[in-house]
């Protein structure tokens, strides 16, 4: 998603984050604090290669072939199947960091932070870190499949997907500011557990995530956000849809039963979908395999 991000630094003595709030995401081999700018940095040392990291990056530079694409049936099936075998460890990660135990609750607004594993114009490997109660608002993914593992904690993950075409019983169009959304998830997911696919127009392409305990999430997105390529994320609030309702004066259809829907408003960008952004020092992906 798009990120309103401040760098930050990396530490004198490890590589892991510092949120704002001062909680700590930290790699296998060390943990980073937030320091002030105009201090000195020494660089640390990557971790070293992991095997699963490196097949899921060789399968993306298979799977995908740029804008406008979107993966087969069985490209789907070769990515979930490696990312559904992944752990914490292939990129860095441990639940006994410090980071996934906090001591005490978050003063104010938990704050995400995000890293890039690798990015070029048809995907990017990325990865969120959301403390408890952290919230990654409702936002879409235009022209874009994106795949989500759930490395480590407990989220509530609450998505849509739009009702096409967006009409009334009387055959007029909808205002476009308010447009309704089909619920294609709405529960808690809890680490380990299967990765996720959603696709340009199915599969929840709009989604929000709210974390119950602390969580990493490895994202593969393809192609990436491209506001000059016409892919910027947009922010939207929902509000439920319910039966007989109406929109400027007309009653909207009805829906089959055991379907749910809700009304989507498209926002500027929340305050909440502010994030840190931090360099990434765990296992690293070797481009050239000889091709």
């Amino acid at each position: 998603m798009r990120i309103g991000a401040r760098l930050m630094d990396q530490g004198m003595n490890g590589t892991s984050v510092g949120h704002v709030n001062h909680s700590k995401v930290g790699y296998i081999n060390g943990i980073v604090k937030k320091k002030r700018c105009n201090r000195r940095i020494r660089r640390h040392r990557a971790l070293p290669f992991r095997m699963a990291l490196q097949d899921l990056f060789h399968a993306c530079q298979d799977v995908f072939k740029g804008p406008g694409t979107v993966p087969t049936p069985e490209d789907v099936q070769r990515l979930c199947h490696i990312l559904d075998h992944m752990r914490p460890e292939d990129v860095g990660l441990s639940q006994d960091l410090q980071f996934f135990k906090p001591k005490s609750k978050t003063k104010g607004t938990p704050r995400v932070t995000s890293t890039t594993i690798y990015q070029c114009d048809n995907f990017e490997l990325c990865m969120f870190f959301l403390p408890s109660a952290g919230v990654i608002p409702l936002h879409n993914h235009p022209g874009m499949t994106v795949f989500s593992k759930l490395l480590l904690g407990s989220m509530h993950i609450k998505s849509y997907d739009w009702v096409e075409p967006q009409q009334v019983s009387n055959g007029s169009t909808m205002s476009s500011k308010l447009r309704l959304g089909q619920v294609k998830a709405d529960g808690v997911f809890t680490a380990p557990c299967n990765s996720s696919v959603l696709y340009p127009t199915t599969g929840g392409n709009i989604h929000a995530f709210t974390a119950i305990t602390p969580c990493a999430i490895l994202d593969v997105i393809g192609p990436p956000y491209s506001q000059e390529d016409g892919r910027d994320c947009l922010y939207y609030k929902d509000t439920p849809y319910t039966t007989n309702a109406t929109l400027n004066g007309d009653t909207i259809q009805p829906k089959e039963d055991g379907e749910r829907y809700g009304w989507l408003e498209e926002i500027d960008m929340p305050a909440n979908a502010q994030m840190d952004q931090i360099e990434y020092l765990g296992p690293q992906v070797i481009e050239n395999r000889g091709r």
